[in-house]
């Protein structure tokens, strides 16, 4: 009687740490694959802002608005907020007919909310030159990312940056 009882106990001790184990291997799948995913993401908006600065220092509309959502927000410092891609193509035209920018980016944070929300912060170093005076300076200032994924690839949703100066 006890040979059968340790007999079961140890049937059933085998079947139960098999189960934990099962279960082990298909939470650290599951890890491994979100891991995956937030890379995947992490690199896909960094290479969205990457492409930002790049319009910027363009000056280049047509390459801005895609960067955004259809109902993306433009928040600059001093100046009212465009929503939307007229009111967005219409800021960026002001933005670039009176300066030209010469920045680089730096990625402080990427911070991936869900599967289709992040924000990231950056800061953005470089010159300015302002087109009336022909006066270049300095320009260096924090930024606020809110990005949000539409149809598969990730866009600026809202963007706000003040000086840091």
């Amino acid at each position: 009687m006890i040979r059968k009882s340790i007999l079961l106990l140890s049937l059933l001790m085998t079947a139960g740490l098999a189960n934990v184990n099962a279960q082990y291997k298909k939470q650290l799948n599951h890890n491994t694959k979100k891991t995956i995913k937030m890379e995947t993401a992490k690199t896909a908006i960094e290479k969205l802002l990457f492409n930002y600065q790049d319009a910027l220092n363009a000056s280049d509309v047509n390459k801005v608005l895609p960067l955004y959502t259809t109902d993306g927000v433009f928040m600059p410092q001093g100046g009212p907020s465009a929503i939307g891609q007229e009111q967005l193509k219409g800021a960026y035209e002001y933005v670039f007919k009176n300066l030209q920018l010469s920045i680089r980016f730096q990625i402080d944070e990427i911070v991936i909310v869900n599967e289709d929300y992040a924000f990231a912060r950056t800061i953005s170093r470089g010159t300015q030159l302002i087109h009336a005076t022909g006066v270049k300076g300095e320009e260096e200032n924090r930024e606020l990312f809110v990005l949000q994924r539409a149809n598969g690839e990730w866009k600026i949703s809202r963007y706000i940056f003040n000086k840091m100066k």
